[in-house]
């Protein structure tokens, strides 16, 4: 069904017929000129994310379900990110006439599994049309008491540092599409160029033959390869990790979600907290899958882990005597330690030698 068909209220109307109140800070939802949400004895934390075709995102090999579940979760990270609870969620999108209500609905069917996840409430958002591809802006709204927010700068001198999870498999999922897409594509074109040159020459026969060929280019094999897909397209929100803290009594210095790489969201905690790092090698956790993939792509795994991005796990520093709760912890990895800034910012290498650490991740505005 084309949009046009009911309208801009009418997809709106389409698309939150539905919706379930799930916080009591949401007073009202969708509906009215603004929702309503109450927050009285907590701070409220405010989180925007604009995700561009062809910049953030590629259709080419993510379906719209898929990239409505990350498009929520990249925003729910950042709340977890500020040891916070995420509550409401609005959604804007700039919509050419190529996508239909049916696309739609499914990018809202994947956001809405992200926001149940979480019990996250969708409140409202907006919907235009636009002449460069689909456009995603989505706000997400968290609570926290004013005691228990993680800011970036509060990082101090023999803080350990932390990370979950393992890093570098997003990126090498998308190399890994990348790759896919270009020998696709190849194969495409070149068919292509063959039937042109059959239909030229008035050859039927050749023309029906590359037709058929063009039709069953083979999809690739990604067995093996599975963990390394999922990180790309189907990203969680680290609030796991949250809670474990919480249980464990952990409260982190200082926090981020690693969205543009291990290295420059480093960079950040320490340049806000004042403070130099020293990050060992050995200790980045990597999974087998990345390595095996950063190995068959001739590239250095460690460079990955540091530089890749779009992990969405949560980088944090924390009091050197919660060294003993922080080792009980599943699925967190001691990386490190915090130094005085004049001793800059170190990685030792497998074999001790000494690296000054760059932030060369994920940087949209860079040329």
């Amino acid at each position: 069904m084309e949009i046009a068909k009911i309208g801009e209220f009418g997809l709106i109307d389409r698309l939150t017929k539905d919706l379930q109140i799930q916080n009591e800070s949401t007073k009202y939802g969708v509906g009215d000129d603004c929702a309503v949400l109450s927050y009285p004895n907590s701070e409220v934390l405010v989180t925007t994310d604009m995700l561009m075709e062809g910049v953030h995102f590629d259709l080419t090999y993510i379906d719209l379900k898929h990239l409505g579940y990350k498009s929520a979760m990249v925003n729910i990270s950042d709340i977890f990110a500020m040891n916070g609870t995420p509550r409401q969620l609005t959604v804007s999108l700039a919509l050419s006439k190529r996508f239909t209500v049916e696309d739609v609905e499914l990018f809202y069917e994947g956001m809405r599994l992200a926001c149940q996840k979480w019990n996250v409430d969708i409140v409202g958002g907006d919907t235009t049309s636009s002449y460069t591809g689909l456009a995603i802006s989505i706000t997400c709204i968290g609570e926290a008491r004013k005691e228990d927010i993680v800011y970036r700068n509060g990082a101090k001198n023999t803080d350990l540092i932390c990370v979950s999870g393992d890093l570098g498999a997003a990126y090498m999922g998308l190399q890994l599409l990348e790759r896919e897409k270009s020998v696709y594509y190849e194969q495409v074109n070149e068919l292509q160029k063959k039937i042109a040159e059959a239909k030229a020459n008035g050859d039927s026969q050749k023309v029906s033959t590359l037709n058929a060929q063009l039709s069953t280019i083979a999809t690739p094999d990604f067995s093996g390869k599975e963990y390394l897909l999922q990180r790309q397209l189907q990203t969680e929100a680290r609030g796991d990790i949250i809670q474990r803290l919480r249980e464990a009594g952990i409260r982190p210095t200082a926090m981020m979600d690693i969205s543009d790489g291990l290295s420059s969201e480093l960079m950040h905690i320490c340049k806000q907290s004042g403070v130099g790092c020293r990050i060992f090698e050995k200790n980045i956790p990597i999974d087998y899958q990345t390595a095996v993939m950063a190995e068959e792509l001739n590239m250095n795994v460690t460079t990955c882990a540091l530089n890749g991005g779009e992990d969405y796990e949560l980088l944090f520093t924390v009091p050197i005597g919660d060294l003993s709760k922080v080792e009980e912890l599943d699925d967190v990895k001691l990386i490190g330690h915090i130094t005085e800034q004049k001793f800059g910012h170190i990685l030792v290498s497998r074999d001790n030698q000494e690296f000054e650490l760059k932030a060369q991740g994920w940087n949209p505005l860079r040329e």
